[in-house]
């Protein structure tokens, strides 16, 4: 039989998406996830060993979110951390913390509503409206201007389509690293969704680092691959969106990375 480590580690990048989705960064996003594993190795007597293993690691996760949300979780850059902290208030201000979490288990992780409710500690009932709550407070207050780096026609239809269908406009459609930098400098965008692999075969998270180093934007990557944008050995994006994507999980990501950006709240709030 494979032991609790063998059996957690396929687990591990999907967990990190989550973390890093659900605290807008990386870094704290990787620190939960952390957390989350040495409490499992201290005490792995009370991982639960009566669900699978991905529902029972999400669920001591959870556990450990809800306990240390409100303590120090180490970071490098204390003062982006109070600045994003600061964001994440006003967000609270309009959404609640549980529904959020509902909407990226349900929309991102792909978990069905019982597990929801079991990760939750929640009735299905209450965990559906959670998520109705959480689509319509989000889709109906974060509006901004984004940049599609992406070299698939169908795919970059299908992403301007969701785009203006929650509300936003779309500024360009770049296929190439110059293109994507050039459409960034000509209108700054609010949100970048990036492919990885461009048209010319240069490279989506290069053009990312490009407009990185004039205008602070957050970014949501789109790959066929996640896993390899999340093992928390470099620097890497918050927020991953896997190919096929639904549309649904396109939104629910869209509205995440918006979560934490200064520049889509709403005025009564910046």
């Amino acid at each position: 039989m494979a032991s609790l480590g063998e059996q957690l580690a396929p687990h591990l990048p999907l967990l990190r998406r989550f973390s890093r989705a659900l605290t807008g960064n990386q870094q704290q996003g990787d620190a939960f996830v952390r957390l989350t594993l040495e409490t499992i190795v201290a005490a792995p007597d009370m991982f639960p060993t009566d669900v699978d293993p991905r529902l029972g690691l999400y669920r001591q996760f959870l556990d450990v979110w809800a306990s240390t949300r409100n303590a120090d979780v180490a970071t490098e850059n204390i003062a982006d951390e109070r600045e994003r902290e600061g964001i994440a208030s006003a967000r609270l201000a309009m959404i609640d913390m549980v529904s959020r979490q509902a909407l990226l288990l349900a929309e991102v992780e792909g978990f069905g509503i019982a597990d929801i409710g079991y990760l939750l500690d929640r009735p299905v009932l209450e965990v559906e409206a959670l998520i109705a709550d959480a689509r319509a407070e989000i889709e109906g207050q974060l509006k901004t201007d984004v940049l599609i780096i992406e070299d698939e026609p169908i795919i970059a239809m299908d992403l301007e389509s969701i785009v203006r269908d929650v509300g936003h406009e779309v500024t360009g459609i770049a296929v190439t690293r110059d293109e994507a930098v050039a459409e960034a400098h000509a209108k700054a965008p609010g949100l970048v969704l990036a492919d990885i692999q461009l048209a010319d075969d240069s490279s989506g998270i290069d053009a990312v680092q490009d407009i990185l180093t004039e205008i602070d934007v957050p970014v949501i990557f789109i790959t066929a691959f996640p896993e390899r944008l999340l093992t928390g050995e470099r620097p890497e994006p918050a927020f991953l969106i896997t190919k096929p994507f639904l549309h649904s999980t396109v939104k629910a990501a869209i509205a995440q990375a918006l979560f934490f950006n200064r520049a889509t709240l709403p005025l009564a709030d910046a």
